[in-house]
């Protein structure tokens, strides 16, 4: 009994075993005895009492026996129980049973009389071992003298052998009923057992580390249902985690691998002489700065990431907007200038002063900016807009780049994730775009994307004044 289905079924079917087997003995003793044999046993005092009725006006059955057998052998087809005519001493004069010639003035166990005149209906009930319900009816005149006893036997065998069929019957029917309520027991708990089965498995192969987790199929009650529904979601967001953390580890190889490889040649070339010469010295090192600052970001993208910005603390300052976006902008439109690239502003000159961190914001903007000049081709364009619109400051950064499938559009903001034109680049882990949408959040605001592939993009960014 360790198991939840053999558990189930004993829930289901112990109280069959118990109740329904004590109702029915209980209810067949009742039948036998308060209803059968009680019913039976008020007919025949009816019946007794109606023929002591009809004898005690006709002295002559108890003084002639010739009479007496006529009496018996007329009434006696009326009745159902066999019909015994007694003289006041309890003396047999005449049965309706052949059988009991023989027993003809033999003397039968009488009732005390007093008590039984001083009854309502002067009648006394007995059942002897034989099982046979005998009714004993004095016999009064009308000058209230006792002329004899009217006695009616009834055998009780047939009518307990129909209460024990009737038993059996019901024995069949219980025993019947606990094998289809077994079968039905055993079928729920089969249904209610394989799912939490499968489950506890997938749980206990979760808790030893086994990968990769595949989501299990929604059966069962509601109950065990919303169970593996939430099982499905914990292992959907644990393979999601897992696959974040592939990426995380590749994409750090890779982009740490490719400054840390261009230092150790820089370091080699300035080993094997190159330190002689201050042009090309100078050159080596202000390359490695450069990737030294590269590796700075880096290491910075994966602490804002680790850290979030939901909850961060910003030095939130009373902002020019047009200022603030003019001095920004000043070092990617060089950038831009290098790849050939049109680059234009267009900013109102009714901007209101903005609460912002403007080294924060400063790093979300440059993600998108970043992103416009590093993925669209030489000669393109690319715009930073800003205007004033319901409350909010929007800030537009606009290419005519490659765009962004509608599919990657519902999946680019999410940690790592890098479209089909960012794969064509080495550089970037996927993080330039979540950093972005963080801080933008936790000023206040939103960062929205319109993209049409072929066409180019725009992300823009919402601050509420």
């Amino acid at each position: 009994m360790r198991s939840l289905r053999s558990r189930l079924i004993l829930s289901i079917l112990l109280p069959v075993f118990i109740v329904v087997p004590v109702l029915i003995l209980g209810m067949s003793y009742l039948l036998q005895t308060q209803v059968i044999v009680a019913n039976l046993a008020n007919e025949m005092t009816r019946q007794a009492a109606l023929v002591a009725d009809i004898s005690s006006s006709s002295v002559e059955i108890w003084q002639d026996p010739g009479e007496a057998q006529a009496f018996v052998a007329r009434i006696s087809r009326r009745l159902s129980a066999k019909l015994m005519l007694l003289d006041p001493e309890g003396h047999l004069l005449v049965s309706s049973d052949p059988a009991d010639a023989r027993y003809v003035g033999t003397v039968y166990a009488m009732p005390d009389l007093q008590s039984l005149l001083s009854k309502e209906m002067p009648a006394q009930i007995t059942y002897n071992q034989s099982r046979i319900a005998d009714v004993t009816v004095p016999v009064i005149t009308s000058s209230g003298k006792v002329i004899g006893f009217v006695r009616l036997a009834n055998p009780l065998a047939s009518i307990y052998a129909q209460s024990e069929w009737l038993s059996q019957v019901a024995l069949y029917v219980v025993i019947g009923g606990i094998l289809a309520g077994l079968l039905v027991g055993w079928l729920l708990a089969r249904d209610i057992e394989r799912p939490l089965k499968r489950t506890s498995s997938a749980v206990y192969d979760l808790a030893s580390g086994q990968q990769p987790l595949e989501v299990l199929d929604e059966e069962g009650p509601e109950e065990v249902r919303r169970l593996i529904h939430a099982f499905n979601r914990l292992v959907e967001r644990l393979n999601s985690s897992e696959e974040s953390r592939r990426r995380l580890l590749a994409n750090m190889v890779h982009e740490l691998g490719r400054p840390l490889g261009a230092m150790l040649s820089a370091l080699q070339a300035l080993r094997s002489g190159a330190d002689q010469q201050i042009e090309l010295r100078h050159e080596l090192l202000e390359g490695m700065e450069g990737e030294v600052v590269l590796l700075q970001r880096l290491l910075d993208d994966l602490t804002h990431l680790d850290q979030g910005f939901g909850q961060m603390e910003l030095q939130r300052q009373s902002i020019n907007l047009a200022d603030w976006l003019h001095t920004s902008l000043q070092t990617w439109s060089k950038a831009a200038a290098e790849k050939k690239q049109l680059w234009s502003l267009d900013i109102a000159d009714d901007l209101p002063p903005v609460r912002m961190d403007p080294e924060r914001l400063a790093q979300a903007l440059g993600n998108l900016v970043g992103n416009a000049i590093h993925y669209t081709p030489r000669g393109g364009q690319v715009c930073v807009r800003s205007r004033r619109e319901d409350g909010f400051v929007v800030i537009a950064v606009e290419d005519n780049g490659p765009g962004i499938s509608l599919e990657e559009q519902e999946q680019i903001f999410q940690p790592f994730f890098r479209g089909k034109s960012a794969r064509r680049f080495s550089d970037g882990m996927g993080l330039g775009l979540p950093i972005a949408r963080d801080l933008v959040e936790a000023h206040g605001g939103r960062l929205t994307l319109e993209s049409t592939p072929g066409k180019g993009s725009c992300f823009s960014i919402f601050l509420p004044v």
